[in-house]
């Protein structure tokens, strides 16, 4: 919608209809009714409980994988919407509006990619989609490179901004679905770190490579670096398969399962971490 608007109204306008929509949220939270909720005080000090933090993500196989694959992503691939108006201006020619059209379509895919996201029930095959979603995305962006026609640019962002989200939205439902509550907040302070930490760093790398290299090099390395960490995580993948049955055996016990029902969906829950 911002790159629609960007064409059609100009950048200020959009500042400010952002602005206005945190309306709608601060009144959804204020309108929130939470159920009293008992805090457990962590023995030891703030920095003890970080450490610990980190620390499971280290030792834990499946949730480090997930969250160096999105780092990974997030350094070398995010960074192509910054070297964006290079692509609109001096390659294919589109000035602002062509800006706006390109960006508009990577939300047209991120959209898509959300609402498939929306009608799954579980998590079955997750990691799979993250792998082929890492693995899409690079070479979207490697496709896009190459591409010297501002239409076909146009529709090869769709596939960009689609696997774009079904890599971070599923990273974000399999790590959420593998660890505990009490490190709940912990574990996704470093998903955020990964996934909004990163990109700042990857910009300015993207832009150092993009002054020495050019614009279009910078996106294919990026891309093909997405695809190398995809087919290393996909190759690993079924390693994880017992550590993650393990883990959410683990979570059901804690949450009072009887054995005999534990037994039954761990068996069935554990490919599905996968």
């Amino acid at each position: 919608m911002a790159g629609v608007l960007v064409a059609s109204v100009g950048e200020g306008w959009c500042f400010l209809l952002n602005a206005i929509s945190y309306i709608a949220v601060i009144v959804g939270l204020l309108r929130m009714t939470l159920t009293p909720h008992i805090r457990i005080p962590l023995p030891g000090s703030a920095l003890t409980g970080i450490v610990e933090g980190f620390r499971y993500v280290r030792c834990t196989g499946p949730v480090r994988a997930v969250l160096l694959l999105l780092g990974l992503v997030s350094l070398m691939g995010m960074p192509y919407a910054v070297l964006m108006p290079i692509f609109a201006d001096q390659i294919l020619h589109g000035g602002p509006r062509g800006l706006g059209l390109l960006m508009g379509a990577a939300g047209v895919g991120a959209l898509i990619g959300a609402l498939v996201l929306a009608t799954r029930k579980g998590i079955r095959g997750l990691g799979q989609w993250i792998a082929f979603a890492a693995a899409g995305f690079g070479l979207s962006l490697i496709l896009f490179a190459l591409s010297h026609r501002f239409w076909l640019s146009m529709v090869l962002l769709v596939p960009a901004g689609f696997s774009m989200i079904i890599e971070m939205a599923s990273s974000n439902t399999l790590i959420q679905s593998l660890i505990p509550d009490e490190l709940r907040g912990r574990v996704m302070a470093v998903y955020s770190m990964m996934f909004m930490g990163m990109a700042p760093f990857g910009s300015l790398l993207a832009g150092a490579l993009a002054h020495r290299i050019g614009a279009p090099a910078t996106v294919m390395l990026g891309g093909a670096v997405c695809i190398v960490g995809a087919a290393v995580f996909r190759w690993h993948l079924p390693a994880f398969r017992q550590e993650a049955r393990q883990m959410i055996v683990a979570l059901q016990v804690a949450g009072g399962e009887p054995p005999e029902e534990m037994s039954g969906q761990a068996s069935v829950v554990a490919p599905q971490a996968s």
